[in-house]
């Protein structure tokens, strides 16, 4: 068991020190081919990211849906999974929140909760149908829930332009338009002047930490864990498959809803149409280098989160372009999912298998030699 345990962790290390290596290594070269240094380039992602009580105020802001979405993503991928859909069912979840937030008129603490459990049902309610589309009409959820996160986008921006504004600046495309603000009685404390960060990342963390617990204390968690080992194997140990599967979609697509209403009662205080950003790709791919561990979350998520912060600074400082960070992410996310160890298994394998054939065609050529 010892021995299973230090081989996962040399193989975890080698993964990663590959990858960030890899990653490094082409994200210089991607740097000095945009006519930059790639130190200065870093030192400036650094400074926007750390460098006074703003800056980190903004890494936090990013830092907070980071946290929510891998932790929609840890929900789901471990248990075998494929939640694409958080994008919708954190626009759906925003929406609502936003509503709620500016129709009703309530003690601030019962307004933020009420927010928070209507952007969640949603996301869940969301989240529901790509799992009933899968029991009773075997339509797979990874394009269930792609296909939905367009409809989402769609229902929601048209609800903000013709239902709530009235058809008012709909000629200046989604924009121009957004919902009206929140009440100051819905909005989350913020928790640096001047910045957007807010008390949403307690919630954030505090939820990973539910998650960590589940999985490695309850029943229930070790069923999760065994669907996404392998589905056939827990369907014969007794696990009721499919009531735990639409219960990962439902919960999953929760946090994620719950996402969206964050964003909305700590961050912008309005529903703004594609607000998003591809957040839920970012869950997808701290949830992966993560390896779907809850805790790890949290350091993927505070890198993630800094790099946002970073590229802004970084792009106003130099020649870059805030996308070469987002290259360099995928890079990282590409190189993580690399075999390293397999790979120099096969070389080891191939070099000996070479050096074989080099020593009995020799030894060949030499018997051949002695018999003339």
């Amino acid at each position: 068991m010892k021995k299973d345990k230090l081989h996962k962790f040399r193989k975890i290390v080698l993964q990663y020190s590959m990858a960030l290596f890899l990653t490094l290594f082409g994200g210089g070269l991607l740097v000095i081919l945009q006519g930059e240094k790639p130190i200065y380039a870093l030192k400036e992602i650094f400074y926007g990211a750390f460098a006074n009580p703003i800056n980190f105020g903004t890494t936090l802001r990013w830092v907070t849906p980071c946290l929510l979405v891998g932790a929609a993503g840890v929900i789901a991928f471990r248990s075998g999974v494929m939640n694409m859909g958080m994008e919708g069912q954190m626009y759906l979840g925003a929406l609502v929140s936003a509503v709620l937030g500016y129709s009703l008129n309530l003690p601030p603490i019962l307004h933020v909760l009420l927010c928070f459990i209507g952007g969640a049902a949603i996301g869940a309610l969301y989240a529901f149908i790509p799992g009933i589309l899968r029991l009773y009409f075997h339509i797979h959820e990874l394009i269930s829930t792609l296909m939905l996160n367009f409809l989402a986008a769609l229902f929601t921006e048209f609800m903000v332009m013709w239902v709530i504004l009235g058809g008012k600046h709909a000629e200046n495309g989604s924009q121009s338009i957004a919902t009206p603000e929140i009440s100051k009685t819905a909005v989350l404390h913020p928790l640096i002047k001047g910045t957007m960060a807010s008390t949403g990342i307690f919630i954030a963390i505090f939820i990973l930490l539910i998650l960590w617990f589940f999985y490695r204390f309850t029943v229930k968690g070790y069923e999760f864990k065994q669907m996404g080992r392998n589905l056939a194997f827990a369907r014969q140990g007794g696990v009721n498959v499919e009531k735990n599967y639409i219960l990962v979609l439902t919960i999953s697509g929760a946090i994620a809803g719950l996402c969206g209403a964050i964003e909305v009662l700590g961050s912008y205080h309005r529903f703004i149409p594609y607000f998003s950003k591809n957040m839920s790709w970012d869950g997808i791919m701290i949830t992966r280098i993560a390896l779907n561990n809850p805790l790890a979350v949290y350091p993927v998520s505070l890198i993630w989160g800094a790099l946002k912060a970073g590229a802004l600074h970084m792009e106003r400082v130099t020649k870059l372009n805030r996308l070469v960070v987002n290259l360099i992410q995928m890079f990282f996310v590409l190189f993580v999912a690399v075999d390293y160890e397999s790979i120099a298994k096969a070389f080891r394998e191939n070099i000996i298998l070479l050096f074989k054939r080099e020593f009995v065609s020799e030894n060949k050529n030499e018997t051949v030699g002695e018999h003339r």
